[in-house]
């Protein structure tokens, strides 16, 4: 790979590949989004085959395993397609044998023919002649093989007669089998004779009928994804083949209007970035802040103009380089010091200096550990060193602070504020809290679209006063710990002897830094994680039962709302969640304070707030007992927040019970009953971090009936 963008991600872009007009195929080296995706699909064919193969009883699976490779081909190029064969070829190999190997390169065939043909707009007839047309060419390899080969070929064919002769001896023992043992001796003579004709005819065969179900099934798949987008628009600029020079960057009446839009996301911006300065681009969300940042990295204006030296070289060295909101999504090393240099050349990655990135970014001695332990924020500045091991010149950071704590968001900023006085280049951090651009040394404000001189100042949300009594427990948590692989040598521990109880009606609000087990408790409380150790029980007028037997009775909000919306449209998605019908997605919808015509939009043009209220919409059909909210302010600005704060406060007053997992707990305060905190997996007081035992939890429910 000779250059790579630090743009992760790559299952987003692959969800997108069932576009019902495909742009057009790039040219020169593979890209590294199409590196990316060739990766996750390749890994899932190899996957498929394997078990095929070695499974007695997952056969079939190999009939479905050219979808992914047709996923592949229907999105990207020829060059893609092969690269993943030669690779999914050995990597099966040496997993597997020389058998599934040769039928994953037969998979591969199939799934270049029905992404091609799908690409293309044609039809079964296409893909059954390409198909067959396919197999003659398979059959015509195996037989001349096997006639080259002979010894190899009579050592087989003497195991098979061997073999069919010990059926026959063994149905001769009954004479009731006996015909049978003769009719599978005959069978296998005929079969040997005519070896060339059955194993090409059945090459041929295998084939067409796996060309023709995959058709079917990837047919399904890509009209389920059709709606999805195709593209990153953030990689649509065109080439530049001046040397990388992203700064000094000038914009002059820039402005910007995303295809079929109807008003400008930008409008005359004029801004100046150079080297050695820490820039702070604040607004609300669709602001227009994120399309700022894609004409820094190389996007060009609509109207006005951008000019630099020479390319914004995003990805590469000496370029720009972006660390993104989700930090998850920027991940694909297994350990802390591969994701540093993932990507880079062999030669360039080796010249980099990792123990020292990591110590600046405050990881020192963490490179020999999994990504999949970090926390939030050390995701984001693991991101932040893989950004510097590519010697940035710009260095573009994208609401990179809106998912981390409110300490981790202070040292993030801190972090970034000292780049421009350590290395020759300019920071620029997009972000909607104004005190992280109190380092900065200019502020651009942002406010639908323009330039203006300051923001409006939103107020806090007051407290909303308690219009209903608190209940009976409805969910209990006894002696609750639990251990990520437990028992092995990476058995990472999350939380610890946790008692605590819930009652119906209540507003709990669970507070934790980054790291401190928060998720954790939310996925158990949820009955979607099974503690190690310990009970969670949710209680009814029929008693108590384990919560994760009980999916469904408590339903969760996830950080991320997007990911939970599987749906076409809003309307689709909460009837899918358990509203039946016009009335009753209606009804959610009044339920969480959005217009009914919502129910036909798209769930890709919902804004953060609004996918946020979508998600609770569909929860609320669902008629859980207990809803768990993971982190639902991340990501929003004030006037959102503060909306969805009076949302969870109606919805208290209706009678659910929230248990809400935040770290914003000022915003939280206005609608909480009662805080708990969380500290290293521990429930601790926070006034002196003691950690709280059961009996002080039962005192502390008691005190608020």
């Amino acid at each position: 790979m000779t250059d790579s963008y630090r743009i992760r991600g790559a299952l987003a872009d692959t969800a997108g590949v069932a576009r019902k007009s495909a742009p057009p195929l790039p040219h020169g080296p593979l890209r590294p989004i199409e590196l990316a995706a060739a990766a996750v699909l390749g890994g899932a064919t190899v996957g498929l085959v394997t078990i095929g193969s070695l499974v007695p009883f997952a056969a079939a699976l190999q009939l479905v395993a050219a979808v992914p490779m047709g996923l592949l081909a229907h999105r990207h190029r020829f060059r893609a397609q092969l690269a993943t064969t030669i690779a999914g070829t050995l990597v099966t190999f040496v997993a597997a044998g020389l058998m599934p190997a040769a039928n994953l390169v037969g998979v591969a065939v199939i799934g270049g023919i029905i992404g091609t043909v799908k690409r293309r707009r044609g039809g079964l007839p296409a893909v059954f002649g390409l198909s067959t047309l396919a197999g003659l060419g398979m059959a015509t390899l195996s037989v001349g093989a096997l006639l080259v080969f002979g010894q190899s070929r009579h050592l087989l064919f003497d195991s098979i007669r061997n073999t069919a002769k010990g059926i026959q001896n063994l149905a001769a023992k009954q004479s009731a089998l006996e015909p049978l043992g003769r009719a599978v001796a005959n069978f296998t003579e005929t079969v040997l004779h005519w070896w060339w004709l059955f194993i090409g005819g059945g090459i041929v065969a295998g084939m067409a009928v796996s060309g023709v179900v995959s058709w079917f099934v990837l047919g399904s798949v890509l009209d389920r994804l059709a709606w999805l987008p195709g593209r990153d628009d953030l990689l649509d600029a065109p080439a530049d083949d001046r040397p990388v020079a992203p700064l000094p960057v000038t914009l002059r009446q820039a402005s910007f209007r995303y295809p079929g839009a109807r008003t400008d996301a930008l409008l005359d911006i004029d801004l100046t970035v150079d080297v050695g300065e820490f820039v702070a681009i604040v607004g609300h969300n669709g602001s227009g802040k994120s399309t700022l940042t894609r004409l820094l990295a190389g996007r060009p204006p609509s109207s006005g103009t951008v000019t630099r030296p020479g390319s914004a070289g995003l990805g590469l060295l000496g370029g720009t380089a972006m660390v993104l909101q989700r930090p998850e999504s920027q991940t694909l090393g297994v350990l802390v010091a591969d994701d540093v240099v993932w990507g880079l050349p062999t030669a360039d990655a080796a010249a980099v200096d990792i123990d020292a990135l990591l110590g600046e970014v405050g990881l020192a001695g963490m490179g020999g550990r999994e990504t999949a332990t970090l926390s939030g924020g050390q995701q984001q500045r693991l991101a932040v060193a893989a950004a510097l091991a590519r010697k940035p010149t710009l260095l573009l950071a994208d609401e990179a602070t809106s998912m981390i704590d409110p300490q981790g968001r202070r040292d993030l900023v801190a972090l970034l504020a000292a780049l421009p006085r350590r290395h020759p280049m300019a920071v620029v951090l997009v972000t909607h809290h104004e005190a992280d651009a109190a380092a900065a040394d200019r502020v651009v404000h942002l406010r639908d679209g323009r330039s203006v001189a300051h923001l409006p100042a939103w107020p806090r949300p007051a407290r909303e006063p308690r219009r209903r009594p608190i209940g009976d427990p409805v969910l209990e948590l006894r002696g609750v710990s639990h251990t990520y692989h437990p028992g092995t040598p990476w058995d990472a521990p999350a939380l610890h002897d946790i008692d605590l109880t819930v009652r119906r009606g209540e507003a709990l609000l669970v507070v934790g830094g980054n790291g401190s087990g928060k998720s954790t408790l939310a996925w158990i409380m949820a009955g979607l994680t099974v503690p190690t150790a310990g009970s969670c029980v949710l209680r009814d007028f029929r008693g108590g039962k384990p919560v994760h037997k009980r999916i469904g009775k408590v339903q969760l909000a996830f950080q991320h709302s997007r990911l939970q919306l599987q749906r076409q449209d809003v309307g689709s998605e909460i009837e899918d969640w358990g509203g039946r019908g016009t009335y009753a997605v209606a009804k959610a919808l009044d339920a969480v304070g959005l217009d009914r015509a919502l129910a036909s939009r798209s769930v890709e043009e919902l804004s953060g707030g609004q996918a946020k209220r979508v998600v609770l919409a569909a929860i609320v059909a669902s008629h859980p007992q207990v809803v768990v909210l993971d982190e639902p302010l991340a990501g929003l600005d004030p006037e959102s927040r503060a909306g969805v704060v009076e949302l969870l406060a109606r919805l208290r007053d209706s009678g659910l019970t929230l248990i809400v997992i935040s770290h914003d707990v000022a915003d939280m305060a206005a609608v909480c009953d009662r805080t708990v905190h969380l500290r290293d997996g521990r429930l601790v007081d926070d006034e002196s971090g003691a950690t709280v035992r059961g009996d002080a939890v039962r005192q502390i429910s008691g005190g608020i009936r």
